[in-house]
């Protein structure tokens, strides 16, 4: 495609400022977009004719492959030829079913049972529905809240809200209407057997009330891309188990080899009740996630007066969601990803150790394909965000925060520049 005239550019963004509500923005949008006329392997191709920005992002995590690649290309081609869509509710098909197999045969063992959902926060909210009506169903009705510990970010829409940070997180502003759960300190980095006494206390002082634990394993994303021991991940096992109550695993940030394993989950050898997916899912080519659960749960659910999971998006299911689903699992297993994520890792922490004596850095770290700066102050996002253009990179720094989750066909050269770009973002930050 040619790149759009100026004019053209301008009266786009002119367009964008008066209609588009974008992701945490004001309306009308105060800090101008720019404009991304395509993408390829792991490059932005900008409209204005400026050229290309190398993708630290992954689009948000999602887009492991990269862009425009021609495996998933053609597995949305050919399921189009057959059906873009068709409704779940009395129907089903075969992309739909082998998407839930293979997520069954690669998560946790013991996670038998796959709801197919439309978001990472629609999942979450269904894993919430499906703990509360697993105790509804067995005549508990009284366990209906949840326990987390804060840093966590579970995602936008309601339930989720509930159990993301209440404090200085995106949702503090609802604080007096979201449901009141319970809340732990945020997980140290390393493992302390005071944090882990503090987990089991909650747990067994609450277990009447509680009908599940929710955390984000071994990473917390968006609530501040904190890295935590995965012995915590048993601890909760175990004092779950041991009081009664489900235990539930949000992958959606961490699934799918970010972290080094498959699934986070791994670190610790442990299955939770329920989990979900979502982001890389599909390798970032359009909106699904799923909730997977233990045949306890499905079974809990199944004995009750209403033995249904009431939960039924328009879109679940979707054949095109499924089948690029499918062909971007089956091609990341068919590769050689942990020593792809390796080599990331490894480039990030090369890369990124100079930031450590910038002056107002606080912390570095990286784990798998994610490097994070941690500032002491809040980030100049603008400032940020044009130092790494102007490296050559895309990044989207927040809060206290200039990090890259990079997609893994990143190649080495390219895995410099991001992390220039973030030693760059986080000096003039």
């Amino acid at each position: 495609m040619p790149d759009l005239s100026p004019g053209s550019v301008r009266e786009l963004l002119d367009l964008d400022r008066r209609h588009v509500w974008h992701p945490y923005g004001p309306m009308p949008g105060r800090q101008e977009p720019l404009v991304v006329e395509s993408a390829s392997g792991v490059r932005l191709r900008m409209a204005d004719g400026s050229g290309e920005l190398v993708d630290g992002m992954s689009s948000w995590w999602s887009a492991i492959h990269g862009y425009n690649h021609p495996v998933l290309n053609d597995a949305v081609r050919d399921q189009l030829e057959r059906m873009s869509h068709v409704m779940f509710g009395g129907l089903t098909h075969e992309p739909a079913v082998r998407l839930a197999k293979r997520l069954v045969d690669i998560s946790p063992e013991g996670l038998e049972h796959v709801f197919l959902a439309d978001s990472g926060s629609v999942s979450v909210e269904v894993a919430v529905k499906m703990c509360l009506q697993h105790w509804r169903s067995l005549g508990r009705p009284a366990k209906q809240r949840l326990l987390t510990w804060r840093g966590g970010y579970h995602g936008d829409t309601w339930q989720p809200m509930s159990v993301c940070d209440p404090e200085g997180g995106m949702h503090e502003l609802w604080q007096g209407v979201l449901p009141r759960q319970i809340f732990a300190d945020a997980p140290p980095d390393g493992y302390e057997e005071s944090y882990a006494d503090q987990l089991r206390s909650l747990i067994e002082r609450h277990a009447d009330e509680l009908a599940a634990v929710i955390v984000e394993p071994v990473v917390q994303g968006a609530g501040g891309m904190r890295f935590h021991s995965p012995a915590y991940l048993r601890v909760l096992r175990e004092a779950c188990d041991a009081h009664d109550v489900l235990l539930v695993f949000d992958e959606i940030a961490t699934g799918f080899g970010r972290t080094g394993t498959l699934f986070a989950a791994e670190h610790a050898g442990v299955t939770p009740d329920v989990m979900c997916v979502g982001k890389a899912l599909t390798g970032g080519y359009m909106t699904m996630a799923a909730t997977l659960c233990t045949s306890r749960v499905a079974d809990g659910i199944s004995r009750g007066e209403v033995p249904v999971l009431a939960h039924g998006p328009t879109f679940m299911g979707n054949p095109l969601a499924a089948a690029v689903a499918c062909a971007s699992i089956d091609l990341l297993l068919g590769q050689d990803w942990r020593t792809e994520v390796k080599r990331i890792e490894a480039g990030l922490r090369e890369g990124l150790e100079p930031a450590l004596e910038l002056p107002g850095v606080r912390d570095v770290r990286v784990l798998g394909a994610i490097g994070v700066v941690q500032l002491d102050h809040e980030v100049d996002m603008r400032a940020a965000t044009r130092a790494a253009v102007r490296e050559g990179v895309w990044l989207r720094p927040f809060r206290d925060l200039v990090y890259t989750m990079p997609p893994y066909v990143t190649g080495d050269a390219d895995l410099v520049r991001i992390t220039r770009a973030v030693c760059a973002a986080a000096r003039e930050g």
